[in-house]
C-alpha cells in the first residue's frame, strides 16, 4: 500500500509539475506575443507620425511655396508690366538716338517680366496639378535653356500616364529639387531627363555631366533629405549616384499599379 501510495504521490507532483511548465510555457508565450504587438503597434505609430510629420513640412513647403509664386505673379510681375508700359510711353517722346537704348532696356523687362511668370508657374502647385507633370518639367527646362543656364534635352513617355495629381506634385519637387543643385554645385552643361515604363513602375532619370561627388565624403544634406523623405511618401525607389568627374545622376521608381489600384 505504502508503494502504491507514494506511486501515486510522484504521478501528482509529475503532473503538478507537467500543469504549472504548462502554463509558465502558455504564459510566456503569450506575454511575448503582447510584448511583440506591443512593439510593433509602438513602431507603427512612430511609422505614422514621422509619415504625417513630413506630411505637414511638405504641405506647409508648398503653401510658402504658393505664396512666393503669388507674390512674383502679383507684385514683380506687376511692377514689370508697369515699367514695360512707362518704357513704351517714354520710346515716343525722346530722341531716335535713345530709342534703341530704351527699346534693349524694354527687352530685358520683357524677358525677366516673361521669366518671374514662368517661375511663379512652376512654383505654384495648382498649375503644376493643371499642366501635368511632364509638361511642368519641360517647362522647366526650357526655361534653363532660355536663361543660358544648362542646354537640358527630356525623353517623353510614348503614351499618356494617369498618376494621382497630389502624386505628381512630389515628383515635380524631387527633379526640381535635383535641378536645383545641379545649378547650384555641379557646373554641368548639359541635362538629361527620361521618362519610361518598366514593368509595373514608372522609372523617370535625370543626369549632369558636371563635376560631381564622392557620396561617402558628403554629408546628407537637407536638399537630399527632402528627396528621400518625399519619395517615401509615396513608395517610390530614390537613387542618387555620383562619383567625380563623371556627373551625377537621380532615379526615380514610382509604383504605377499600386497607385491606380488605391
Amino acid at each position: 500500500m505504502l508503494a502504491k501510495e507514494e506511486i501515486l504521490l510522484i504521478v501528482y507532483f509529475i503532473v503538478v509539475i507537467l500543469l504549472l511548465t504548462a502554463f509558465a510555457i502558455v504564459f510566456f508565450v503569450t506575454f511575448q506575443k503582447r510584448k511583440n504587438k506591443l512593439l510593433y503597434e509602438k513602431m507603427e505609430a512612430e511609422k505614422r507620425f514621422q509619415r504625417e510629420l513630413v506630411q505637414s513640412k511638405l504641405e506647409i513647403q508648398e503653401q510658402t511655396l504658393k505664396n512666393v509664386s503669388w507674390e512674383l505673379h502679383d507684385n514683380i510681375g506687376q511692377l514689370l508690366s508697369v515699367a514695360n508700359m512707362q518704357l513704351n510711353m517714354l520710346t515716343s517722346s525722346v530722341d531716335e538716338a535713345l530709342q534703341s537704348n530704351i527699346k534693349d532696356v524694354q527687352e530685358v523687362v520683357s524677358s525677366s517680366l516673361q521669366e518671374v511668370r514662368a517661375l511663379s508657374k512652376s512654383l505654384n502647385n495648382e498649375v503644376v496639378e493643371y499642366a501635368g507633370l511632364e509638361a511642368s518639367v519641360k517647362s522647366e527646362l526650357a526655361r534653363f535653356e532660355r536663361l543660358n543656364i544648362l542646354n537640358t534635352s527630356f525623353v517623353p513617355l510614348k503614351d499618356s500616364l494617369e498618376i494621382p495629381q497630389e502624386d505628381e506634385i512630389i515628383l515635380f519637387r524631387i527633379l526640381q529639387e535635383f535641378f536645383s543643385n545641379v545649378i547650384k554645385h555641379s557646373k554641368a552643361g548639359n541635362l538629361k531627363v527620361e521618362f519610361n515604363i518598366t514593368e509595373d513602375r514608372l522609372h523617370i532619370s535625370a543626369a549632369d555631366d558636371g563635376l560631381g561627388f564622392n557620396p561617402e565624403e558628403v554629408e546628407k544634406s537637407s536638399g537630399m533629405f527632402n528627396m528621400s523623405s518625399r519619395a517615401k511618401l509615396i513608395n517610390a525607389d530614390f537613387n542618387l549616384n555620383s562619383s567625380i568627374g563623371k556627373g551625377t545622376s537621380v532615379s526615380l521608381r514610382y509604383p504605377i499599379k499600386t497607385h491606380q489600384n488605391e
